[in-house]
């Protein structure tokens, strides 16, 4: 009998604990994907000091990591990891130049994979809405 007290108790915790920790890791994922995205639009800055523009929509940010053949003084990588080009969700970051927002436009769908959304599939962008 104590035994299935003591199960029903941690099973009545878990109960409360698990989706307290879902909620905490998808945020976790949401915050991670901002600071990429700032860290990402600090070294397209770095590059445009050396190379003179930002990469074109077509190089895209693969030009912070391996060098576009016609970009002369390009003194990269301006990223160490590919990876980093990658959100938390596992999707490539978009990117384009001319943005529509500033000279370029950085941003993932969020954990949807779709144009908008809230909460966790909210859409993270380089720039302020």
């Amino acid at each position: 009998m104590e035994l299935l007290v003591v199960i029903l108790i941690l099973g009545l915790l878990a109960a409360i604990a698990v989706p307290q920790v879902v909620k905490y890791l998808s945020r976790a994922k949401a915050d991670t994907a901002k600071l990429q995205v700032e860290s990402l639009v600090a070294n397209l800055d770095f590059y445009k000091i050396d190379v003179g523009a930002y990469p074109t929509t077509e190089q895209g940010l693969k030009a912070l990591v391996e060098k576009p053949g016609e970009a002369s003084n390009w003194f990269g990588p301006y990223i160490k990891k590919k990876s980093s080009l990658v959100d938390p969700w596992g999707e490539p970051y978009q990117y384009k130049m001319p943005g529509d927002h500033g000279f370029f436009d950085i941003y993932s769908y969020g954990a949807d994979k779709k144009e908008g959304g809230e909460g966790e599939n909210a859409d993270i962008v380089s720039w302020e809405d």
